[in-house]
């Protein structure tokens, strides 16, 4: 039985620990301030990129990984082992380009490629990703390990709260006068990422009780799940509140280690500074 090897891509929070356990690829996502481009994870890390971005006149720019850099991956782990299939999966379609990308790198390559659209980012990416290659170090086959990840995918949620709505807005997610009037206002965010991988408001209000209220209402329905498998926090310059949101979250599901951690370039450019994520696993 051919051995399946696991790709994935920079936006997923996996830690080095799991990277290594399970022999993980990354290829990273790129994302452009002012005339510099960098590598995200490589060149840039998550905290000091979020102190250029706060001192940049303008948006930064990401962009997924090109199809060369992928196919240098694939090809690689073909050449060390040519009777090996990968499955890479990656940062939901309705973020990034990114998984189109992994598939046209996968046709061009002499190895045999799948890849998957997770329809998640940060840890609930890395949710599915670690549910393939657990299936895959188990010694499932192609099938097996796609219905693994298809399962964590569906039992993967993200919630998450904007404190300023400046990256929105200029991203296209709000109209200029919404977020004008929002930041105004001290208008408060809460989101879902939905079923097709995309970001949606579910809740506007001012002040930060808004926010308070929100994680209360994502924690209550937590709670009605049968089984929590996993957790993760996730923030944009705001590590004291996200460890503070980790200890609530603990209090309950005391077995389970939440990984609380600065999320990526790629997804901090989108939410902007001050944004906190609950990201969870469970059926």
């Amino acid at each position: 039985m051919a051995k399946i090897r696991i790709v994935t891509d920079s936006a997923a929070r996996l830690t080095a620990e799991e990277m290594a356990k399970y022999q993980i690829k990354e290829v990273p996502l790129t994302v452009q301030i002012d005339d510099t481009v960098y590598e995200d994870g490589v060149t840039i890390k998550p905290k000091e990129f979020l102190e250029k971005m706060a001192a940049s006149e303008s948006l930064p720019k990401t962009s997924q990984p090109s199809i060369g850099a992928f196919k240098e991956v694939y090809d690689a782990i073909h050449q060390e082992d040519p009777e090996a299939e990968i499955l890479s999966l990656h940062i939901s379609s309705g973020l990034s380009g990114t998984v189109g990308a992994a598939n046209q790198a996968g046709s061009l390559s002499k190895a045999e490629v799948v890849a998957f659209d997770t329809l998640q980012a940060d840890r609930a990416e890395g949710f599915v990703v670690l549910a393939a290659a657990e299936a895959a170090q188990a010694g499932k086959n192609m099938d097996e390990v796609l219905e693994a990840a298809k399962q964590a995918r569906s039992e993967s949620h993200i919630y998450l709260s904007f404190r300023n709505l400046k990256n929105m807005v200029a991203g296209g997610r709000l109209s200029k006068t919404q977020g004008l009037i929002g930041n105004v206002l001290n208008i408060k965010v809460g989101a879902k990422v939905d079923g097709e991988g995309k970001v949606d408001v579910v809740l506007k209000g001012r002040g930060m009780k808004t926010i308070t209220k929100f994680n209360e209402d994502v924690i209550e329905k937590m709670k009605g799940y049968k089984e929590m498998l996993a957790i993760g926090v996730s923030h944009a310059g705001i590590p004291e509140e996200a460890q503070q949101l980790a200890d609530e979250l603990n209090k309950i599901w005391p077995d389970i280690k939440i990984l609380v951690s600065t999320t990526t370039p790629i997804v901090s450019t989108h939410t902007g500074l001050g944004a906190l994520a609950i990201l969870y696993r469970a059926r």
